[in-house]
């Protein structure tokens, strides 16, 4: 049976294959998906994304990223949503946003709201309704375990990437890596001084977003920490990402934050390359410690493992995406939940 699937994103980031955000990265994986399979695939996103179903394009806005935007922007998707209602026959709407709660559409349509963030990201309010037919999907094991308190409907789909995009090369080059959005909790000013003190190139690729706080950290704590060795190179498209990676001799992720999940880990092993983390959240879930990478709980930790990096076969990095990270194994499990929840 052909189902009609509405995919509401985050309305402030776009949704392609070159979008920072792994909900974003989702959402673009599930909208291909749906098409190749003959469903019909709607998604609600900013103007500017690259969709293979229908796109129904929130505004863009320019604006430093304030709290009047943001309410802006929430209002914005409830309407696109009322309408997207109001014109098709919609089987599920399947919501990614951190804001998603601000427009829960009051129908009795099935409803799958996937958790992209810490749960405790998305305030107390995140299990209180009572709305029917509503599903939650974590995207890792300690994610659900962060929910096990919840009464509610939950389900566990692991992320995944397209392996088969990405780059293998056994002979890397003489640069460590990181790619993420620049703000305090990914450590970035960590993966800095790790790389300085192993006496490494470090390239840092990366958003640094309108938020005020996030403009600051980067002003005052990874510039004075930016040589001609470690590099800030700004925001990488997927062309230029899977360059990166197949090249770099590894990927730093010092993440601060209890990470669900993080697509920039498997797309590295997808590419050959070792990873070297610090163990929050879901990372030590995806890094198997001495064969695909190293666990690290400190600067001095991380800089020994960019030192010892070389004992990690690339050819093994690849290999563990090939078996664990599928981009089909994700796909699959949310299409079926599809089917199920439309019947």
């Amino acid at each position: 049976m052909a189902l009609t699937v509405l995919n509401v994103a985050y309305p402030l980031a776009p949704v392609s294959r070159d979008s920072v955000g792994g909900g974003e990265q989702v959402v673009s994986l599930l909208d291909h998906a749906l098409v190749c399979a003959n469903h019909r695939s709607i998604v609600i996103a900013m103007q500017g994304s690259a969709t293979a179903g229908e796109l129904i394009p929130l505004p863009h806005w320019s604006s430093p990223l304030e709290s009047n935007i943001q309410e802006a922007a929430t209002a914005a998707a409830r309407h696109a949503i009322q309408c997207a209602l109001s014109r098709y026959k919609i089987d599920v709407i399947h919501l990614h946003g951190i804001d998603f709660l601000s427009y829960l559409p009051d129908s009795d349509i099935p409803v799958i709201a996937t958790l992209h963030l810490p749960p405790a990201w998305y305030g107390p309010q995140l299990f209180q309704h009572r709305r029917p037919k509503t599903v939650y999907c974590c995207v890792s094991e300690s994610q659900r375990i962060a929910c096990s308190a919840a009464h509610a409907d939950i389900r566990v789909i692991p992320n995944g990437v397209r392996v088969e995009d990405f780059w293998f090369r056994a002979r890397k080059k003489c640069y460590a890596l990181l790619l993420a959005r620049i703000c305090p909790e990914k450590g970035v000013h960590l993966a800095l001084e790790a790389a300085h003190r192993a006496g490494c190139r470090l390239w840092i690729a990366g958003q640094v977003y309108g938020y005020p706080t996030h403009r600051s950290y980067f002003d005052q704590e990874v510039v004075p920490l930016l040589d001609r060795k470690r590099q800030f190179i700004g925001p990488a498209t997927f062309e230029r990402k899977r360059r990166l990676l197949a090249g770099a001799r590894c990927l730093l992720v010092p993440s601060l934050a209890e990470e669900t999940s993080s697509l920039v880990v498997m797309e590295a092993m997808a590419s050959g390359t070792p990873v070297i983390s610090y163990p929050n959240g879901a990372l030590p879930e995806l890094v198997r410690h001495g064969e695909t990478g190293f666990l690290v709980s400190s600067v001095e930790q991380m800089a020994d493992a960019i030192r010892n990096v070389d004992a990690i076969q690339p050819s093994q990095c690849r290999e563990y995406a090939l078996r664990h990270f599928s981009a089909a194994q994700c796909t699959s499990q949310y299409l079926a939940l599809y089917r199920e929840l439309a019947a």
